[in-house]
């Protein structure tokens, strides 16, 4: 009885209601992606400096439109600030020689005070959209989405572009052979300090577009992150090698980042929906990452099982023939 009254609680509209303004946090969750694809996959660097560049992301753009910039200005300003904090991780880590995890849990660390201050010691700010221009809101999901969707588009765009070049190249080389590219001349140092840069502020215009969609900036906005951006990367990746097989180019494999951020988030829609626990949406979070972390791998495994096989049966069958 009591499972069919469960059932029967479920409305199926409110989730129709619901689904659009999951696809514009998904988008915009999927732009933080990006910045997290650069080190996870580029630079093969697990930087936890997110957490604390996107809430400096949101604190600087909710503190410079309330001091009377544009909407914009302030995003720009907010990519600065985030592309300063990465450039502390890469400096910890290639001029003092702290490990990259620890010198991004160092930055992060530091970031939340520097937050605070920057928000004038108090822990969210908020930038009303009736009283301040913003160009993404949650009072017009249509338009959020629209909007979300071009700025997107021009980043992958532009990383497309940059990751073609000379530097970009580098960039990729460094992550994905350090000695050859020393070898070859490459400056690794200074190209993961680069792309730790890039990454961050990419992260911190993730930020500043969520304080302005959801109208306020707070010093634990960005807690989470990580597993977030890392949550869209590993959808969109799995999603994209389903659909691709033979394997696509960049940038494709860029925009299926943000698929997997509105993917990610349309799964979160659908477990509130279900009326489950929120406060085991962390929890939902971590199960979802392991099993498409998981995938790829399995997959590996089960192709190598059936190819081992194969070679063992054409190996008994040529024994058998030389016998006979």
């Amino acid at each position: 009885m009591e499972l069919a009254a469960y059932f029967a609680s479920l409305d199926p509209v409110n989730l129709m209601k619901s689904l659009p303004g999951g696809v514009a946090q998904g988008i915009v969750w999927g732009v933080m992606a990006l910045g997290v694809y650069i080190t996870f996959r580029l630079l093969d660097i697990a930087d936890l400096t997110v957490d604390g560049s996107f809430t400096t992301g949101g604190a600087v753009t909710a503190m410079l439109i309330l001091g009377g910039w544009p909407a914009w200005a302030a995003v720009l300003a907010a990519i600065l600030a985030g592309m300063l904090a990465g450039l502390c991780t890469g400096l910890l880590h290639t001029r003092f020689g702290i490990p990259a995890i620890l010198a991004g849990i160092l930055t992060q660390f530091a970031l939340y005070s520097i937050n605070l201050h920057i928000m004038g010691m108090a822990a969210n700010k908020s930038v009303n959209p009736d009283k301040f221009p913003v160009f993404i809101t949650s009072r017009h999901v249509p338009t959020a989405i629209l909007t979300g969707l071009a700025i997107a588009a021009v980043l992958i765009a532009v990383l497309y572009w940059y990751f073609g070049t000379e530097q970009g190249s580098a960039i990729r080389a460094t992550g994905s052979n350090p000695a050859m590219s020393r070898a070859l001349g490459i400056n690794i140092d200074s190209m993961k300090v680069l792309g730790l840069g890039l990454s961050n502020g990419l992260v911190a215009l993730a930020g500043g577009l969520m304080t302005q969609y959801q109208g306020f900036a707070d010093v634990n906005m960005g807690r989470g992150a990580i597993v977030i951006g890392l949550a869209a990367v590993i959808i969109g990746e799995v999603v994209c090698t389903a659909i691709f097989r033979k394997g696509t180019n960049f940038g494709v494999r860029l925009g299926f980042i943000i698929a997997g951020g509105v993917l990610y988030y349309a799964v979160m829609t659908l477990i509130l929906w279900l009326k489950l626990n929120s406060n085991d949406l962390k929890l939902f979070t971590a199960i979802i990452v392991a099993v498409f972390l998981a995938v790829p791998y399995l997959q590996a495994q089960a192709k190598s099982s059936f190819k081992l096989a194969g070679r063992r049966g054409r190996a008994a069958g040529k024994e058998e023939s030389k016998h006979a």
